[in-house]
């Protein structure tokens, strides 16, 4: 099996790809551009890909393509419709990143909680050290316990921001399809209305795309934080940073943009130095553990596929 792998730089040089390498002749490429897909597809009969755009324009002239691997839970970057209509199976790899978007979840709530860039910046420019006063305590901070924090979406990684709410002492809301055994459930409308803190878990959909809306936001308690580690397009960005800029959202976090990099143009570029804001690069799901994971799960589906399996696969098999 010839195996190429388009945009391994987006994983990082820090994991091996000898699991999936051991599977057949494989070329690894960096980085892709859109228009040298088909030339690198050519021959091939399984392509990796993370962000890489697959579609009819870009394999078109794939004949030899049997199986994608999206290196990712989120396959919104693969036309399910074309990859049926040319007998080419899809994979992706669910779950492998629960424990690390969750934990930066944690933490992207806590950091703007408690202002920590803001206590970090007097200490680093040395005010601390000048002041000749023991200890600072503004901004003032608040404690998560009693506080009420929605999960929009209560999946894999949503179930985990849960229980890790529910450690800290907050009531839970989760928004999901079906009913949740464990936490209270909502839907979104009163989980704006009622959180204290909002999480975002859901992945992009046509029916998911825009949720976190300017009527949503307009629901939100005032002082209320919002973070995504979702997908960018599930919120309105506009709407978002008009709420930061208009004193409505007490914080905002996100590890995810519309379009990423984040954008020169987009609303939320001007929101980078505020000290109630956190942005950070799409970093959420990479630690090394889950990144290696999700290589050795992607061999695996690789394996499955070869021996007639149908592991992980989200077209109709």
């Amino acid at each position: 099996m010839r195996i190429v792998f388009l945009d391994a730089a987006t994983l990082g040089d820090d994991i091996t790809l000898s699991s999936v390498e051991a599977l057949g002749e494989t070329a690894v490429y960096d980085v892709t551009a859109p228009e040298e897909i088909a030339s690198r597809l050519a021959g091939a009969e399984t392509a990796v890909v993370n962000k890489c755009l697959m579609n009819e324009k870009t394999l078109a002239g794939a004949d030899s393509l049997r199986l994608i691997c999206v290196a990712a839970t989120g396959y919104d970057n693969i036309d399910l419709a074309y990859c049926r209509a040319h007998r080419i199976a899809v994979c992706n790899v669910a779950a492998y990143s629960t424990d690390s978007v969750a934990q930066l979840t944690a933490a992207l709530v806590l950091t703007l909680l408690l202002r920590l860039p803001t206590y970090t910046e007097y200490v680093r420019s040395g005010a601390y050290t000048a002041s000749g006063i023991a200890n600072r305590l503004t901004p003032a901070f608040t404690e998560l316990a009693g506080k009420t924090w929605g999960v929009l979406g209560a999946g894999h990684i949503g179930g985990r921001v849960a229980r890790i709410a529910d450690a800290f002492g907050c009531r839970v809301l989760v928004c999901r399809r079906g009913k949740d055994p464990l936490w209270e459930a909502a839907d979104a409308d009163t989980l704006f209305r009622r959180s204290d803190v909002v999480t975002v878990h859901v992945p992009l959909t046509d029916e998911t795309r825009g949720m976190v809306s300017r009527e949503r936001l307009a629901l939100m308690r005032p002082g209320a934080l919002l973070v995504n580690t979702a997908r960018g397009a599930v919120t309105d960005e506009a709407a978002v940073a008009e709420a930061i800029l208009e004193g409505r959202l007490g914080g905002f976090a996100t590890d995810v943009y519309s379009a990423e990099p984040l954008a020169a143009d987009s609303p939320l570029y001007a929101l980078r130095g505020l000290p109630n804001v956190c942005l950070t690069p799409h970093m959420a799901w990479g630690a090394v553990e889950a990144r290696q994971r999700c290589i050795d799960e992607i061999a695996a589906n690789i394996r499955s596929f070869l021996d007639g399996g149908t592991r992980s696969r989200i077209d109709p098999a």
